[in-house]
């Protein structure tokens, strides 16, 4: 539950941000439609893995987390069960989110330094 949260709370943080202006409303857009698409990833992926399907690679299920789609990657993961015993994987997706972060709080600290 932890995580569902954490993306939730970051995905209002980001909706403030652009509110106040801090950064441009295109970035929640951009935060819930690369979500939207990592989440239905891992669902293809789960549902693939269940049929012995050819399955979505994890260098692209960790790309759309660090693109953006982490909120979504880690709300899929806990809905579905997808990937969520897999120490590595949770290691590098949880790389991506502080890489992510990072990243964002940096433009937009510079973004509001140069007001």
């Amino acid at each position: 539950m932890f995580a569902i949260g954490f993306a939730i709370l970051f995905m209002g943080v980001v909706g403030g941000l652009a509110i106040r202006g801090l950064v441009p409303a295109a970035v929640p857009v951009f935060y819930a439609a690369a979500s939207m698409a990592a989440a239905i990833a891992y669902r293809l992926d789960k549902s693939a893995a269940e049929r012995h399907a050819w399955r979505t690679s994890e260098k692209m299920l960790h790309f759309m987390a660090v693109i953006g789609g982490w909120p979504g990657a880690l709300v899929a993961q806990e809905v579905f069960r997808h990937k969520s015993r897999k120490l590595s994987f949770r290691l590098v997706l949880w790389t991506t989110v502080a890489l992510n972060c990072g990243a964002l709080t940096w433009l937009t600290w510079m973004a509001y330094r140069s007001r």
